[in-house]
Parts: C-alpha cells; sequence; structure tokens
C-alpha cells in the first residue's frame, strides 16, 4: 500500500499489518498466478475508510476490483463490491460455447457475449456472462446469465428488454 500509484494514494491509517492482513485474506484472483499490476488508493471519514485495490495479470482480459469499507481503529475490513473481470483471454471464450450448448435452441440467438465476470467465494466457480443485441438506439435486447462451470450448469437468466 505505500507504493500505491493511484493518485492521493493510500491514507497512513490504513497502511497497518492487521489491514494488510485482512485485505490478503478477503482478495481471491482467478488462477494460481498473482497479479502481475496492482493498484491501491483509499480515502477516510471520520470513523470508517474507504479502500479500492484493483489488479490484473498480464496478458489477462479486464482487471478485478474489490472495494472494502475499513475501520481503522479496529481493524475491521468489509467487502463492499467485488467487480471480477481479469481473466484469461480464452475463457471467455469457452464459456460462451458451454453456456449455448445448455440453452435451449436461440435462447440467445442473435445475441453477442460483451462481458464475462467471475463472481467472489463461495460462489467462485460461477461467472456471469452479458448478452446484448448491440442495438442500444433500439432499447437493446439483452440477456445476463449465471454460469457454474463446474457442475456445469445455468444458476440463473436474466432478460433485460426482450
Amino acid at each position: 500500500m505505500r507504493t500505491s500509484r493511484r493518485p492521493g494514494g493510500v491514507p497512513d491509517q490504513l497502511e497497518t499489518d492487521a489491514i494488510a492482513s485482512a485485505l490478503a485474506d478477503a482478495i481471491w484472483i482467478y488462477g494460481d498466478d498473482p497479479w502481475t499490476t496492482m493498484a491501491i488508493g483509499g480515502s477516510c471519514g471520520p470513523q470508517t475508510c474507504t479502500l479500492e485495490v484493483a489488479g490484473t495479470r498480464s496478458g489477462n482480459l479486464g482487471e478485478d476490483l474489490w472495494v472494502f469499507d475499513v475501520t481503522p481503529g479496529t481493524g475491521a475490513v468489509q467487502l463492499v463490491s467485488a467487480d471480477l473481470r481479469s481473466l484469461p483471454p480464452d475463457l471467455p471464450t469457452r464459456l460462451d460455447e458451454l453456456t449455448r450448448a445448455m440453452l435451449p435452441p436461440g435462447t440467445p440467438g442473435e445475441l453477442n457475449l460483451t462481458n464475462v465476470r467471475w463472481l467472489p467465494p463461495p460462489d467462485e466457480t460461477q461467472f456471469v456472462l452479458s448478452y446484448r443485441s448491440g442495438e442500444e438506439e433500439l432499447s437493446s435486447c439483452g440477456m445476463d446469465i449465471t454460469l457454474d462451470a463446474v457442475l456445469p450448469g445455468i444458476v440463473s437468466r436474466l432478460f433485460l428488454d426482450c
């Protein structure tokens, strides 16, 4: 945290071993290799702080962004959100093929895969695949599918403006 590349960096009260350890326990990455690029930043109010940790691995698509509420006085770290998109470049295509094979014929049909993200534990074997028609000006039809890649199976489908 002391070498943050983000403007403003990390507030001094967050640079403790206890908070660093809690963050290390809370942050997961997809795969076995650590991030090769990371950025950390934060801001503090009177009682709590917000800490953002972003990272990716060389050659991966996207990046992971973890956002935490931190209470410096107690060292408590609570996950606010995780937007996890750092994936190997071939994985979205493989997940798309698996998803389309499980859906009734024509379900995503003409929809294009636009985004893939993975879910944090306890759902780390699940991915959300976002499909859109690409006709944004005509109230684009879309579908978000949550896929469990280990079972494998469709966990949920959400249709948007279809």
